[in-house]
């Protein structure tokens, strides 16, 4: 039976996600009642803004735990293997 790896705890991004659900749900009701366009154009821009930093503090965790334990286990394989994985990621986040 293989070893389940442990990943860190995401707590913070969860509540962060919790008030983006808030968000797009605003942005709903605003599309329902047919609201001024440039405002809920200015909400959706708010919302990305938030995931974005959701983005960043999973990006910021992984970098914390995943590629420190990398480090700390000496194996220039699996830490460039790390490296590939955050330099492609970044690579897409615009």
């Amino acid at each position: 039976m293989a070893m389940r790896q442990l990943y860190p705890s995401h707590e913070e991004q969860l509540q962060r996600l919790g008030k983006i659900e808030g968000q797009i749900k605003g942005v709903r009701k605003m599309i329902e009642e047919r609201r001024y366009c440039i405002d809920i154009v200015s909400q959706i821009k708010a919302v990305e803004a938030a995931l974005r930093q959701v983005q960043l503090g999973v990006v910021e965790k992984h970098i914390h735990h995943c590629v420190s334990e990398s480090l700390r286990s000496k194996n220039p394989a699996h830490l460039g293997e790390q490296v590939e994985e955050i330099v492609k990621v970044m690579s897409r986040m615009t």
